[in-house]
């Protein structure tokens, strides 16, 4: 006998049905996983780039202001020495030997001099590739023409022999000129010097006037410009970054490049700019600059921007420095994206490695899964075909699936059944053959009965043994389920604790070794801070949501079991401090917090006792928070005198029992104590706590144990939780707190 539908449907095979949707889940949830990865990848590289940068341009920023505040301080010093009497201008020998002391303690001095309103003056000269300082006097001056004698010193300053000799003007200069005119100290400007040994020097005036406002003389100090460079060379901004610094005019004034900010062309120094640096990136940036912003004279506030070189983009910021005397220069930051885009990009493709090769065991998993579990259900789809053709002679053998083996033993013995009873039926048949005529109505009626029997026969039995195979399998999921998801919130506590410890080693280690620098980078810790306890909380709802999906199996097959526990309240408490014993123990910056216990003596307690645990761990892990927020504004000895210490005492009454915990700590104030059993009120900063442990703790304690959870504090006088359960968990309460959970 065959069987047909009477409408057109899409017959879908179970093989495939059991695959198909499997497949397609994971491929979307590794594919956006890997998305997401690579976008958060990117985010973290232009936040990084974004503070190297900015750490790079302050740690410029100090350097200039200090280093260029030394040639106004000499300046300002002499002048004090004059009007205080300790210099005296007229004295030229006495005055040349002390600049040359000032020479001695200032080695980035190029030249340190002085000339009187008549053109006479002296001065100390330190040239890079010197021997020694000279001391330059010249005594005579003709209409501002002065005659320099540059004497070679001794270690003691003494002049040794004449050098050289030559004519100066001072006032027709232009860093004398500059002076003068402007009246006050300022920067003349930055000047290139010719000779043996060429350099580029930054010259800075201070002119001083008698008291009938006549000018009486002008200082002048130049100040070696190399020891920019030299310090832009040290900082480290990435692997093929550089730093650079300009002048608006576009001239170079130093550089982090190996290559020098000028040329010397037959024995004279000529300063390039930027856009004709020989550092390639150096070059390339400028002209960028030039071809986006235009003049650079319009620059007055930071610049971020980013442009290709040689095919990777280079995150660049362009920041204007100035002092009041008068310099106004800009300091150029460039970061290579592929510094930080190398370990990123290799993540990537790890990444998608391992998505494919989920994806591929996930297929063969769910092939011979599949296989496994539709091989007997075709066995007894055929089987109960054949018992449709009136075959009755098949018996099916099924082995591995406990529950399928028992739907096929029903199956062979309603099989049985029903050729026993076509047999007798046969036989009363061929007795009754002579009445079949009178006996047809109640024949095909007994039939008819039979073949429904039938049905409602094979029905009960499969859904007979569908019941014990759900529940089965709800067993079998739900103990590694919840072994997973038990332990998933202790990793979380463990994770945040060690993340909140390399965010303190951080905090009070700004600068820590280069190994561990590179080891930083090398690991994205800044990706994986925040990465981490994102995975974890997707653990966490899979768990969840495999947890709901075995709870709706297990109500389907009406086979439920209680979690309620007869529990060692004590043993929980010790267990949970003994987790948290890595954040009560002494610190570099503090003692240990000390743990007092006075334990009533107390009854097995009725109770759920991993969520109960999980309750001792928030208000635990929240009572030691506190304690470390005190004692950060505290010295060790105020520490010592007053330790912090948690308490924790616990009483029986009736059908009841108390525990408290109390700690003395900073306490809570009353805007807070309203809000404290709110989900997601956290005064924690961000990042350090989700604001749940609480509004967890509450539910738990009087949704699902019918407890009470209360908290007592005052500012400054530490905080006490006070938890209240009874003894027994009554079975229609224990049937609610399952239904809501």
């Amino acid at each position: 006998m065959k069987f047909s539908d009477s409408k057109s449907f899409i017959k879908v095979p179970l093989r495939l049905l059991l695959i198909v949707p499997f497949v397609v889940q994971i491929s979307a949830s590794v594919g956006l996983v890997g998305y997401l990865s690579f976008k958060n990848g990117q985010k973290a590289v232009n936040e990084l780039a974004d503070q190297v940068m900015n750490k790079t341009n302050s740690l410029v920023n100090q350097h200039l202001n200090s280093y260029l505040a030394i040639p106004h301080q000499i300046n300002q010093m002499n002048v004090d020495a004059v009007e205080t009497g300790l210099l005296d201008l007229r004295d030229f020998e006495r005055a040349g030997k002390y600049f040359w002391k000032q020479m001695q303690v200032y080695k980035n001095l190029g030249y340190n001099s002085y000339a009187l309103a008549t053109g006479q003056g002296a001065g100390s000269a330190n040239y890079p590739g010197s021997q020694s300082t000279t001391i330059d006097l010249y005594p005579t001056a003709i209409n501002g023409v002065a005659k320099v004698y540059s004497y070679a010193t001794d270690a003691q300053g003494n002049r040794t022999k004449l050098m050289n000799t030559y004519d100066y003007n001072t006032f027709a200069e232009p860093w004398g000129i500059k002076t003068v005119k402007a009246g006050k100290p300022i920067w003349t400007g930055v000047n290139a010097w010719d000779g043996d040994v060429s350099y580029i020097a930054a010259s800075a005036g201070y002119p001083i006037y008698d008291k009938n406002g006549k000018l009486f003389a002008v200082f002048g100090v130049d100040l070696l410009l190399s020891n920019i460079s030299d310090f832009l060379r040290q900082i480290h901004v990435s692997e093929n970054g550089s730093v650079f610094i300009i002048e608006r005019n576009g001239l170079l004034v130093a550089n982090s490049s190996t290559e020098k900010p000028y040329v010397i062309v037959n024995r004279k120094t000529k300063r390039l700019p930027a856009s004709d640096s020989p550092d390639p990136l150096i070059q390339a940036t400028a002209k960028y600059l030039q071809q986006k912003l235009g003049d650079l004279q319009q620059i007055q506030e930071k610049q971020q921007l980013m442009f290709d070189f040689k095919g990777d983009r280079q995150y660049v910021k362009v920041t204007p420095w100035r002092d009041r005397f008068g310099l106004d220069w800009l300091v150029v930051v460039t970061v290579s994206e592929a510094d930080f885009m190398g370990q990123i990009n290799a993540n990537t493709h790890t990444t998608i490695a391992l998505c494919l090769l989920t994806l591929v065991v996930a297929s063969v998993v769910g092939i011979y899964t599949s296989r496994w579990i539709t091989q007997p259900i075709l066995q007894l789809s055929q089987a109960s075909q054949a018992i449709a053709d009136q075959k009755l002679d098949r018996p099916v053998e099924v082995r591995g699936i406990y529950e399928l083996e028992i739907l096929a033993q029903s199956f062979n013995h309603m099989a049985r059944q029903l050729q026993e009873s076509f047999t007798a039926l046969e036989k009363t048949n061929t007795e009754l053959e002579q009445r079949v005529e009178t006996r047809t109505t109640e024949l095909q009626k007994t039939i008819a009965e039979l073949h429904y029997t039938q049905a409602q026969m094979v029905q009960s039995e499969k859904m007979s043994a569908l019941g014990e195979m759900v529940a089965g399998v709800a067993h079998e999921i739900n103990n590694p389920v919840n072994f997973i998801h038990g332990n998933l919130t202790y990793v979380e506590d463990y994770t945040q604790d060690l993340l909140r410890l390399v965010q303190l080693y951080q905090k009070y280690l700004p600068e820590p070794p280069l190994e561990i620098q590179e080891e930083l980078v090398e690991i994205d810790f800044d990706f994986l801070d925040k990465d981490l306890i994102k995975v974890i909380e997707s653990m966490q709802i899979g768990t969840n949501r495999i947890r709901e999906i075995v709870l709706s199996l297990r109500n389907f097959s009406r086979l439920d079991e209680a979690e309620v526990k007869e529990v060692d309240i004590h043993e929980g408490i010790d267990s949970t401090l003994v987790i948290l014993n890595n954040r009560l123990k002494a610190k570099s910056d503090r003692p240990e917090i000390q743990v007092i216990k006075e334990y009533g003596k107390l009854p097995l307690v009725e109770c759920y006792a991993g969520q109960l645990n999980q309750v001792f761990m928030n208000i635990f892990s929240n009572a030691i928070d506190a304690l470390e927020e005190r004692d950060r504004d505290r010295t060790l000895e105020e520490i010592k005198a007053q330790p912090s210490t948690i308490y924790i005492s616990t009483a029986a009454q009736n059908q009841t029992i108390t525990i408290s915990i109390k700690d003395n700590g900073i306490g809570i104030s009353e805007t807070v104590h309203s809000k404290l059993f709110n989900p997601f009120f956290t005064t924690k900063p961000v990042g350090k706590g989700t604001g749940l442990g609480l509004a967890i703790s509450y539910q738990i304690i009087t949704e699902k144990h019918g407890g009470k959870l209360l908290c007592n504090s005052q500012p400054g006088q530490g905080a006490e939780f006070l938890i209240e359960l009874p003894r027994l968990q009554l079975s229609a309460h224990s049937a609610i707190c399952t239904s809501l959970v």
